[in-house]
């Protein structure tokens, strides 16, 4: 079957073959239909520093790369899932130590990408218990970027934004999925930041209240014309980026409330009078809730949350090259292979 494959360590991929899965007593055989390139199978791509290591999980030597992906069941094992099934992995992020409902942890589930393959070929085998059926009325292009879209869903559902004044910090795609998700669920102003005016665009389309270059702009400035005489009530750090946080604190109202995805440098320092003055609640997020936020997230699409606006291209999987250039460049939202084509 088709892969795509890292070769060897170094920037790049390559379009190979490779052998297809065996399928085991409890699994699922899926013919991939489309996947969604993430910002680790960038850094996997550039075989980046602190990466590369971290990459080895992932993208084993020969073996095709992780993805986000839609695709329908071709065989089964022992499966809840009938042949023809339309179905999305719950990936490894959502399976390890997550929380589920009534707050238990799940650490037993086994990583449907420690020993099964990768999902960047035509063909990828998982334990069945890590597939999620797709309804019908959700598209392929939507299945394929569920994990994504469930990293902004666990972190903007992580409080109440009804009447609330929401900064999300960051525009990259999950930012930009986060600014739908709180005016879809009744946030009364969304004002996200970033230094990069395309993707402060689709932030725009996505129903941002007011979007921020903070090379040219200040939060105070905006907090001003929007009439806020406190803070933001709700903070979503999507960026990772310390100046980001940092001003986050500086302009969050007592009492706020702070959800932390973007992953910082190694000891960056936090302003805890900011914190403790104010009585921020400050919550970590990882993943996905099993099997919470996947139930969410179809909800909110069935009841009329268009995403439309952050698939930005599609590729053939042949023109994969065309598909990573894109995202490198930083004027994309996602970015779609489509393994029927090419």
């Amino acid at each position: 079957m088709k892969a795509l494959c890292k070769l060897e360590a170094g920037p790049g991929l390559t379009l190979t073959r490779t052998r297809k899965p065996v399928l085991g007593h409890n699994d699922v055989m899926i013919r991939i239909r489309k996947t969604a390139i993430c910002g680790t199978d960038v850094h996997i791509w550039n075989w980046d520093a602190g990466h590369s290591r971290r990459s080895r999980c992932r993208c084993t030597w020969a073996t095709n790369m992780s993805a986000r992906s839609s695709r329908s069941v071709r065989r089964c094992g022992a499966s809840r899932l009938a042949t023809g099934s339309r179905a999305r992995v719950i990936s490894p992020a959502a399976s390890a130590a997550t929380a589920v409902p009534g707050g238990a942890t799940c650490v037993a589930i086994q990583s449907a990408s420690a020993s099964t393959g990768r999902a960047f070929a035509e063909y990828l085998v998982i334990p069945a218990f890590n597939a999620f059926k797709i309804p019908e009325d959700v598209s392929d292009d939507l299945a394929a970027i569920f994990d994504p879209f469930g990293n902004a869903t666990h972190t903007a559902l992580s409080f109440n934004l009804v009447g609330e004044d929401v900064l999300i910090t960051g525009a990259g795609p999950i930012g930009v999925m986060a600014v739908a998700i709180a005016r879809h669920v009744g946030a009364r102003s969304v004002v996200i930041t970033d230094v990069n005016d395309y993707r402060l665009g689709l932030a725009k389309q996505m129903g941002a209240t007011r979007t921020v270059n903070v090379e040219r702009q200040s939060l105070k400035e905006v907090m001003e014309d929007l009439h806020m005489l406190e803070g933001f009530d709700v903070g979503l750090e999507m960026s990772g980026v310390p100046s980001a946080f940092t001003s986050m604190l500086a302009h969050m109202n007592h009492g706020g409330k702070i959800a932390l995805l973007g992953i910082p440098p190694d000891n960056t320092a936090i302003d805890w009078n900011q914190v403790i003055f104010k009585g921020l609640q400050i919550k970590g997020i990882y993943g996905r809730e099993m099997f919470e936020t996947w139930y969410k997230m179809v909800a909110m699409l069935q009841s009329g949350l268009d995403l439309s606006p952050v698939i930005t291209h599609h590729f053939p999987v042949a023109e994969y090259e065309a598909g990573f250039a894109a995202m490198l460049s930083g004027q994309s939202g996602k970015v779609i292979l489509d393994w029927m084509q090419g």
